[in-house]
């Protein structure tokens, strides 16, 4: 399955959300329970380091950045979203996001990956593993959704490249 990985723009919004709803349709995807709009959803990203995953021109999975701070301290921290479309699930999609969007990172300087990974997902807890995220905490209750607590663990990736300093 020959596919491409390409910056987001706001053409690909269509398939990214319906992308975005399937995955909040597992319930292990995430606290969203709603699909923002594009502008809601472009603020609340980092402009750099949105990616999609192009089969035969039509997207079926994606990746982004979320800051996690407005401290110019944690200039260099983000949380990372990636998304499969339902059908293309196991075929390395995800894995080729994540491997991309840290590569981009890296390239803008960033020095820590995080990820909040519903304990449930573990599809999505082995990429983030395979690709140097350790586990370094678990959030009891962190949220509720649909009237229920859900616990996620916190993974984080250090770039190679701070760790060289």
């Amino acid at each position: 399955m020959k596919t491409s990985i390409e910056p987001m723009n706001p053409s690909h919004w269509e398939d990214v959300s319906t992308i975005y709803a399937e995955g909040i349709q597992t319930g292990n995807a995430t606290f969203q329970l709603v699909i923002p709009t594009w502008q809601e959803w472009d603020k609340d990203h980092l402009k750099k380091c949105r990616l999609v995953c192009l089969f035969e021109g039509k997207v079926i999975g994606w990746a982004a950045l979320t800051p996690v701070s407005g401290r110019c301290v944690y200039a260099g921290l983000a949380e990372v979203s990636v998304y499969v479309a339902e059908r293309f699930r196991g075929k390395k999609i995800g894995f080729q996001l994540l491997e991309q969007l840290i590569k981009e990172s890296e390239d803008e300087n960033f020095w820590t990956l995080q990820s909040g990974i519903f304990p449930e997902n573990s599809g999505s807890i082995k990429i983030h593993e395979k690709l140097g995220f350790r586990i370094v905490g678990f959030r009891e209750k962190i949220g509720k959704m649909n009237g229920k607590w859900r616990d996620t663990l916190l993974l984080e990736r250090r770039s190679k490249r701070i760790e060289a300093d």
